[in-house]
Formats: C-alpha cells, structure tokens, sequence
C-alpha cells in the first residue's frame, strides 16, 4: 500500500509495550510520530530509541506522540528497552510495537523487498491530530535518523498550519518565513505587522509571527 501526503492514516489494532492500542485512539488529539526499526538488538535503532526517549520533553511540548514499530515480537521489545535505558541513560516512554504478523509494516509500506525481505526500513511518518499524514521520510538501514531535522520538520508544519507562511530551505524556528503568494503585498503588510521584505513579487519574508 502506498501512502501519500494528506493520505488518512492507517487505523490498526496492535500488541505494544504499553499493551494493546487503538492507533487513532492512542493518537487522539495529539500529533503522531510513528518510527519504524528493522529489527531488536541492532545497534542504530538502539540508538535512534534511545534519543527519541532522551526528547521525550520535547515531543510532549509540540504534542507529539510518538511510537514505533519492528517486526519483533513483545518479550524481545520490553527486553531490548532496558538495554536502551542503559545504553543511552534514558527512560523509553513510548509504546513499541510488536508486528510479527506484519500487519503493520504492511499498510504502511515499510518492507521494501529490494531492502530487506523481511526487516523494515527505517520509515518515519509525521501524522497531524485530524490523523492525515503530513510527512513521509524512508532512510536506508545503515543510517540512523536525523531527530533534530524530524523536530524541525514539526515546528515548520505546526507552524504553516496557523499562519499564511511557509518556511525557507534550512529554516529554523525563530527564522525569517516566506509569506504566502496566497497573499497580495498589500495585503501582506497588514497581516504581518512586524515587517514584509519583498526580494521578488513572489518570494517575501516576514519575521516568524510567533515569536516576540
């Protein structure tokens, strides 16, 4: 099954470390961050676990919850989080699926035979409270994710969703945005009262208007 932006989210029924769950109903108003692992006991998901725990405050300020998923069954994955609390001084407090009826990994795409026949990719999916998917990332098994970048993926989408803006290559938060073409200049001068600077008739920026 292939998943594309503004998709509905796959609803599932699923075993976790934090017992069963309704994936809507876990997700309830709050975004989704759903990360998918190869397999337990491998050294990059142990890793990429460790620090999604470790931005546990994080997540919760943007209200984000996340989860993930490997093909491994419950013991292996309550087994595999105290090596992850251990090994990266944390405290895993989001659920791990257990998919070893690859329910799961099916609807959402993540084994890609070519890959692996077997182990999942590494599939990160951003999913906003009305449960469509508003981003879609796949890296390579070898290559542990880039949390900083999933994080600013998050601010920007957050961020677009309340104002007429969109964000530049390599934004950050408390960046300069670019206004809406949307929008007229006329028009823009108003609704941004902290400025408009047109380099081009399309391309305006603005101070991000949330910030003081």
């Amino acid at each position: 099954m292939t998943l594309h932006l503004g998709d509905e989210a796959p609803n599932f029924q699923a075993s976790t470390t934090h017992g069963s769950i309704n994936f809507h109903n876990f997700l309830g108003d709050s975004w989704g961050l759903l990360l998918s692992h190869p397999a337990d006991y491998t050294p990059v998901c142990t890793t990429e676990l460790g620090r999604t725990a470790q931005l546990s405050s994080e997540f919760k300020k943007r209200n984000v919850k996340a989860i993930a998923v490997s093909v491994d069954g419950i013991e292996d994955h309550h087994q595999w989080v105290k090596d992850i609390n251990e090994v990266k001084e944390t405290d895993v407090d989001f659920p791990l699926i257990a998919d070893q009826d690859r329910l799961v990994s099916t609807l959402y795409d993540m084994i890609h035979p070519n890959a692996s026949g077997t182990q999942t990719v590494r599939s990160v999916f951003i999913i906003d409270p009305q449960k469509k998917i508003r981003l879609t990332l796949t890296y390579p098994a070898s290559t542990g994710r880039n949390f900083n970048e999933i994080l600013r993926v998050i601010d920007s989408l957050q961020l677009t969703d309340n104002y007429k803006v969109d964000t530049p290559a390599d934004w950050n938060p408390g960046e300069d945005v670019i206004i809406s073409n949307a929008i007229s200049t006329e028009d823009a001068v108003e609704q941004f009262p902290k400025g408009v600077n047109e380099v081009k008739p399309y391309l305006r920026y603005t101070p991000q208007p949330n910030t003081k």
